[in-house]
């Protein structure tokens, strides 16, 4: 993967991160989401056990600076 750092806020951005990752290569992009699959798996073993999501009856809000 390449390593960059980078201080500005812009580069946290939805559209920043998304240019982030369609820059990479086919392979760098697998190993980043097989990192988060490693990740998500330590947290919680039995992901893969888990049923299907369903349905929530409560809301969910989305917030973003504008």
């Amino acid at each position: 993967m390449k390593s960059t750092v980078s201080y500005g806020r812009g580069e946290e951005t939805p559209e920043a991160k998304a240019r982030w990752f369609q820059s990479l290569t086919l392979e760098e992009r697998m190993d980043v989401l097989c990192y988060f699959t490693d990740l998500a798996l330590s947290v919680n073993p039995n992901l893969p056990d888990l049923k299907d999501a369903q349905q929530t009856k409560r809301g969910i809000q989305i917030l973003s600076r504008a």
